[in-house]
């Protein structure tokens, strides 16, 4: 008699949090950012202005997760190791962020070695099962924002 499988909200949560944490340890693995002398918000900002080019300042820390405060930190420690600058526009009350030569080239090797490992990860899932997998989660998300 086979056993019929827990599909219970808790359940989904705990194999939801397994996987995740599973994948987070691969990922912390690949980036190795004690390698790079990143922090982990170090490699968000600069993934982030590789991926999105230069930035205002104000708009970078909710696409990474920072608060105004923690922005302002990362990007003065990103400027001090040469890694990212703050550029001046027209309007005097924005100012851009952008990566240096010397952190397009840091953050370019590293995002590359850690899509190659993420890749390898998730490569236990066909492309039709990821499609699948990316629906459901969207879903699962979707219907966690209405309550």
């Amino acid at each position: 008699m086979q056993k019929q499988q827990d599909t219970s909200g808790v359940h989904v949560w705990l194999v939801l949090w397994k996987a995740f944490r599973a994948l987070a340890v691969r990922a912390e693995e690949s980036l190795n950012l004690s390698r790079t002398g990143l922090g982990d918000s170090d490699f968000r900002v600069l993934e982030a202005l590789l991926h999105k080019g230069p930035l205002p300042v104000n708009t970078v820390g909710p696409k990474v997760g920072l608060t105004p405060g923690s922005i302002s930190v990362a990007v003065d420690r990103l400027e001090k190791a040469g890694l990212a600058k703050r550029k001046n526009t027209d309007d005097r009350r924005v100012r851009l962020v952008e990566l240096t030569p010397k952190g397009r080239a840091l953050i370019t090797r590293t995002f590359r070695e850690h899509a190659a490992a993420m890749e390898e990860t998730a490569g236990v899932l066909s492309k039709e099962e990821r499609r699948m997998l990316l629906r459901l989660l969207k879903k699962l998300g979707k219907g966690g924002e209405d309550k």
